[in-house]
């Protein structure tokens, strides 16, 4: 393999306020540029943003540093991958169209230097979380879409991202804590997928805590936690998966 595969997410862009926001951009870019020479590919594990939706021709306003260095990625033939996490899960086609990325929707199964990954953004998976499952379910319905894609984008924008920041105000402090194997959702999930075939490495999102937690000899889940208190990231040199913190210069 040539040139690392990196792994970041939850990056929750929007939130608090647009001041402390605008400067965990530039930290991301930052560590984007310092990174861009040896990438071999790009995985980017969901929750760019604190909320996301597409109407047919009007996208949230901002971010344009960050959207401008993965279509520089993009341009520079580094594959990136995208996977919707559940605060930007409204992704239609312009990350595709705009910023040459592939978007995936679902945990998706990646060969790595012969290394087996099972890669996703980690909400909805495993037992419990049942009201979640449930609400996911009508957010990703076609036809609620649609019908919110009727709100004025001015409107459905600040209405949807009333109710994020809601969201993250009630988890921020749960989000911390380890709650050990036997109730961590996704230790559970890797259980078992690990059933049903052989994996070397699971690396998901969501959690917001950075967990290197070793499932059987050889194998191990990665949660990459996130850049609002951690700024975490996982990276993969073809021999080894590192689970690593960027300090700014």
């Amino acid at each position: 393999m040539s040139g690392k595969v990196f792994f970041i997410s939850d990056f929750h862009l929007g939130v608090p306020d647009h001041a402390q926001s605008l400067a965990r951009e530039k930290k991301i870019v930052g560590f984007l540029d310092r990174i861009k020479n040896e990438t071999q590919s790009l995985f980017i594990l969901g929750d760019m943003f604190d909320f996301w939706f597409e109407y047919r021709k009007v996208i949230p306003k901002g971010y344009v540093r960050l959207l401008g260095k993965i279509a520089e990625f993009s341009d520079a033939g580094i594959p990136v991958y995208f996977f919707t996490g559940n605060h930007d899960m409204w992704v239609n086609d312009y990350f595709q169209k705009e910023l040459g990325v592939t978007v995936l929707h679902q945990p998706k199964v990646f060969d790595l230097s012969g290394k087996k990954f099972l890669i996703g953004h980690g909400d909805g998976l495993g037992p419990g979380d049942y009201g979640y499952k449930r609400l996911k379910k009508i957010f990703r319905n076609p036809i609620c879409q649609w019908l919110f894609s009727l709100i004025p984008p001015a409107l459905g924008i600040g209405i949807a991202d009333y109710f994020s920041k809601s969201s993250r105000a009630k988890t921020g402090i749960s989000e911390q804590q380890f709650y050990g194997e036997e109730k961590e959702w996704l230790i559970q999930y890797c259980r078992e997928k690990l059933l049903e075939s052989h994996y070397d490495y699971f690396v998901f999102g969501h959690r917001h805590l950075p967990i290197d937690f070793t499932l059987k000899e050889n194998i191990r889940y990665i949660n990459l936690g996130d850049w609002i208190h951690h700024f975490s990231y996982a990276v993969f040199d073809g021999d080894n998966l590192e689970l690593k913190f960027h300090k700014s210069e």
